[in-house]
C-alpha cells in the first residue's frame, strides 16, 4: 500500500532529491558523509553557495538583495525581524488575518508599538484596499499563506516605499513573486525546501542598514550578512539538503512550472471536494490556498471516523491545526500530482459510502 503525507510541519521530499541524501550520507569527495561536513571547510562553502545561486536565480534576485541561512524557524523570525529593523520608538504595522500573523504580531508587540492595520475573520483576506496603514510605519508585516485558516494573498501591493516583511514559509518558492514591495521575506525551509531547522531571509540591503549594532551578532542580520551565515554554526546539514531542493526546482522549470503543477494539484482537490455536499470549505473562494487545503465534513462528529479510514488507506496527517480544528491537506512543493489524484480519490468514495 503507498502511503502519503500530507503534512503541514515537515514536507515529503521528492524521491529523487531523498535518493541523492542518501548517496550523500555515505563518503563524499572529501572521505566525509553530508553529516560530518564542518561548517568551516571549502566543501560546505560551496554547498551554501551553490544554494544560494540557485535561489537568486529563481526569484530572479539582484545585488540589493542579500541572502542569509539561519538557525531555527519562522516564529524565532517573529520576535528577530523587529529587534532587527526597528529603532527606538519606531512602530510597525501588521496585516492579521490568521493563527500564524496573530502570533507575529503578539511576539513584535513585546518590543515595539504594533498597529493592526487589518485584521481577518478566518474566512477571507482583508484586501490591499482596506489596510489601515499609518503614515510612520518603519514596515508592513503580513502572513503570505495562514495554514492554518486555509487562506492565500496572490496580489502583493507596493506600499509607496513602506517595505513589506513578509513570513512566507508557507508558500515560498512555490510560485513567481513581484520583489519590488518587500524589504524582507523570512521562510522555514521543512515546508517547500527540505527539513526542519533552517529560516531562509532575504533582505533588501536598505533594510541592512537599519540593524543596530546592539543585536546579539548571532541574531543580527547585519552581522550574519557580512559573515555569510556564518557567525555561529549553521544548520548544515538543512542547508545541504535545501541546496538539493533549490537544484530540484531550477531543473523541474523553475518557479513558473512550480506554480502550475502547485494550482494543479490544488485544483484537483478542490474539485473532489466540491462534489459532495457532506464537505466543506470554509475559506473564500478567492481567498483559498493553493499550499494548505483547508475542509471539514458537513457533520464534524465523522471526522475521526474520516481521519481512521483515511489513515488506514494510507493518507496520514489530514487533521486540522488544533487551534482551528477540521481537516487540511498541505500540498507543497515535494508532494506529488499522484499523491492529490489518489486522496481526491478517496474523497469521493468515503462520500459515496459514508454520505
Amino acid at each position: 500500500m503507498a502511503i502519503f503525507s500530507f503534512a503541514s510541519a515537515q514536507a515529503p521530499l521528492p524521491p529523487s532529491v531523498l535518493a541523492e541524501i542518501r548517496d550523500d550520507l555515505g563518503p563524499r569527495r572529501s572521505g566525509l558523509s553530508l553529516l560530518d561536513l564542518p561548517f568551516s571547510g571549502g566543501e560546505f562553502e560551496d554547498i551554501r553557495a551553490g544554494a544560494e545561486a540557485d535561489l537568486r536565480a529563481l526569484l530572479g534576485l539582484g545585488d540589493d538583495y542579500r541572502v542569509l541561512f539561519l538557525q531555527g524557524g519562522a516564529t524565532a523570525m517573529f520576535s528577530l525581524a523587529p529587534m532587527n529593523l526597528l529603532r527606538r520608538g519606531e512602530t510597525a504595522d501588521y496585516v492579521v488575518t490568521g493563527l500564524w500573523s496573530r502570533r507575529a504580531a503578539e511576539a513584535a508587540s513585546s518590543q515595539i508599538d504594533v498597529r493592526m492595520a487589518a485584521t481577518g475573520d478566518g474566512r477571507s483576506l482583508p484586501p490591499p484596499e482596506e489596510w489601515r496603514l499609518s503614515a510612520d510605519a518603519a514596515y508592513l508585516h503580513l502572513t503570505s499563506t495562514e495554514t492554518a485558516e486555509g487562506l492565500q494573498y496572490f496580489v502583493f501591493p507596493d506600499l509607496n516605499g513602506v517595505p513589506v516583511v513578509a513570513d512566507m514559509t508557507a508558500d515560498f518558492l512555490t510560485r513567481p513573486i513581484p520583489l519590488a514591495p518587500f524589504g524582507l521575506i523570512y521562510a522555514s525551509a521543512q515546508k517547500n525546501l527540505g527539513v526542519a531547522g533552517l529560516t531562509i531571509v532575504v533582505i533588501h540591503e536598505k533594510l541592512l542598514r537599519r540593524v543596530a549594532s546592539e543585536v546579539p551578532a548571532p541574531f543580527s542580520f547585519a552581522r550574519q550578512a557580512e559573515a555569510r551565515s556564518k557567525v555561529n554554526t549553521p544548520p548544515v546539514f538543512a542547508i545541504a539538503v535545501a541546496a538539493k531542493m533549490l537544484r530540484w526546482l531550477r531543473a523541474g522549470g523553475g518557479l513558473v512550472a512550480a506554480e502550475a503543477r502547485n494550482a494543479r494539484k490544488a485544483e484537483t482537490l478542490y474539485s473532489a471536494l466540491a462534489a459532495s455536499d457532506i464537505y466543506q470549505c470554509p475559506a473564500e473562494v478567492e481567498n483559498r490556498s493553493a499550499v494548505s487545503v483547508r475542509f471539514q465534513l458537513a457533520e464534524a462528529a465523522r471526522e475521526p471516523q474520516f481521519l481512521r479510514e483515511a489513515e488506514e488507506a494510507g493518507f496520514l496527517h489530514l487533521k486540522g491545526h488544533p487551534a482551528v480544528g477540521g481537516l487540511r491537506a498541505s500540498l507543497y512543493n515535494g508532494v506529488t500530482q499522484e499523491a492529490v489524484e489518489a486522496l481526491a480519490d478517496f474523497l469521493v468514495d468515503f462520500a459515496q459510502r459514508r454520505g
